[in-house]
């Protein structure tokens, strides 16, 4: 799968500039970007920002659907098919979440390796950082929910699921209230959200997982062995690892572990570092072809099955009651801002890291709050949880979409408190006054490049000589009236 695909050059990757490595005393939080990654990072969070607008009109579309006509909403979602002699005639519904978020899973695998080999994970010193803040942005909306349960003599089964960031979702906000986050903020945001994806994969994995066919675990992992083997040995042609890949999902699903755990294995095995000669790696390439069906299809499908549930007076106000919804809404509210925020600050207090000069710590808490946008995950994960209580299982979804309203409500308030420094960051970054398809910033302190300045500068001067000159009608365009003649301003 790795080289199955024809070599696309329209993204080949812009080699870095050199810069001076920051000394580790000194070292930065949230700071520039080095222009590869964030050329990465503008790639990736432009596809997944089209998909969380397309998430968004899903989800509305099924809260529409699930409350103007809920009976045939119910009954459709509910439609069978599929295979049952291999255990796969399945619902539509559940076809979406284990078969088509696969696919999320898949890229979420691909984006993990690379962020592991080329990106903000590489490098142990640097990726403690967003790790921390991941850790605890999972481990306390857990302990809000868990605390919240135990008080009010709730089920503390729900507890993973305010846990997980929808990175579509929270892009799609930004999309809509117009803020130009910075690079430095936008890539903390989907380093986060990739590390929040490792685990609650392995949440999935390990929680969610009842009773194992071994059986069809044993050939699932023959068919990945199978599946790394031909990488390896660099064999093409999608017509092998489509195939293969279906295999391996379906004894995935037999085997009683979340079927999206495959994708996310397949993912991982994809090579996602650059040999000489490379454009771009196989992994990269791979992901570059998969991500638009996975944030145009995969998970707009998935919460257009999933998303719709009752929303009635008494339903939105018994989320506010129920010490299982409440916990739920607390933990993404407050719990994903308190621990991201309180994550991040201590990994620079003990790592004596400082802040980018051009942000203040407000900024992380308002990236903070917006991660407490959970959507795709959540939902899952609440689906697993409550599969015994079904109408428990509809207010727990209700709850991932109140909770994720207000934490995108809070954070859109707190973000446009700075929108004007946000877009002259941004607008200092995107600026290319030599158009050589390098933002400037990246060419502070190269020779050539202060030259092409010149130049331009030089021939901007020109023509203002000359318009000047045959505004005063001198004709002359070398010659201003009132200029000094020896270029100082004083009489020659």
């Amino acid at each position: 799968m790795c080289s199955m695909l024809p070599t696309d050059r329209r993204y080949s990757p812009v080699a870095a500039p050199t810069e001076t490595p920051t000394p580790p005393s000194n070292r930065k939080v949230l700071g520039r970007l080095p222009l590869p990654e964030r050329k990465y990072v503008a790639d990736a969070l432009r596809t997944e920002t089209v998909g969380g607008v397309l998430l968004l009109i899903a989800a509305v579309a099924a809260l529409i659907w699930a409350n103007t006509a809920g009976a045939s909403y119910e009954s459709f979602r509910a439609l069978h098919f599929g295979p049952g002699f291999l255990g796969l005639n399945l619902s539509i519904q559940h076809w979406a979440a284990d078969g088509l978020l696969a696919v999320f899973f898949f890229v979420a695998g691909i984006e993990l390796k690379r962020e592991l080999v080329a990106g903000e994970l590489r490098d142990p010193k640097a990726a403690a950082l967003p790790v921390i803040a991941a850790l605890c942005g999972m481990a306390v909306p857990a302990l809000v929910y868990v605390v919240v349960n135990l008080l009010g003599n709730g089920d503390t089964g729900g507890w993973a699921v305010p846990t997980a960031t929808d990175i579509a979702f929270a892009l799609a906000v930004l999309a809509v209230i117009g803020t130009s986050l910075p690079s430095a903020l936008r890539a903390f945001l989907l380093t986060l959200a990739v590390v929040d994806d490792l685990f609650a994969i392995l949440i999935i994995a390990v929680f969610f997982t009842s009773e194992i066919n071994f059986l069809a675990l044993g050939g699932a992992v023959v068919g990945l062995a199978v599946f790394w083997l031909l990488l390896r040995a660099n064999v093409r042609g999608w017509y092998l690892y489509v195939p293969l890949a279906l295999v391996i999902w379906g004894l995935m699903y037999n085997s009683g572990v979340h079927a999206t755990i495959a994708g996310v294995a397949m993912g991982l095995m994809l090579r996602c570092s650059r040999r000489e000669g490379e454009e771009h790696s196989p992994g990269e390439h791979i992901e570059h072809v998969v991500r638009p069906l996975s944030a145009g299809l995969a998970v707009p499908m998935f919460a257009l099955f999933s998303a719709g549930v009752s929303v009635t007076g008494g339903a939105i106000a018994d989320v506010f009651t129920k010490p299982e919804t409440l916990g739920v809404v607390l933990g993404l509210v407050v719990g994903k801002a308190v621990g991201i925020f309180g994550g991040t600050w201590l990994a620079a207090r003990f790592t004596k890291a400082e802040l980018n000069e051009d942000l203040v710590w407000p900024d992380v808490f308002a990236v903070a709050t917006l991660a407490g946008i959970g959507f795709t995950v959540s939902l899952l994960i609440g689906e697993l949880a409550f599969t015994d209580d079904l109408e428990l299982a509809d207010e727990i979804k209700a709850a991932v979409l109140i909770g994720s309203l207000i934490a995108a409500v809070l954070s859109a308030v707190l973000l446009k408190l700075r929108v004007r420094k946000y877009r002259a960051l941004y607008e200092e970054e995107e600026r290319d006054e030599d158009m050589d398809g390098i933002p400037d910033i990246y060419e502070v302190g190269k020779p050539d490049y202060h030259l092409r300045m010149a130049a331009i500068y030089d021939a901007k001067a020109a023509e203002h000589r000359r318009l000047a000159a045959v505004s005063t009608g001198t004709g002359k365009s070398g010659e201003v009236p009132g200029a000094s003649s020896d270029g100082h301003g004083g009489p020659a």
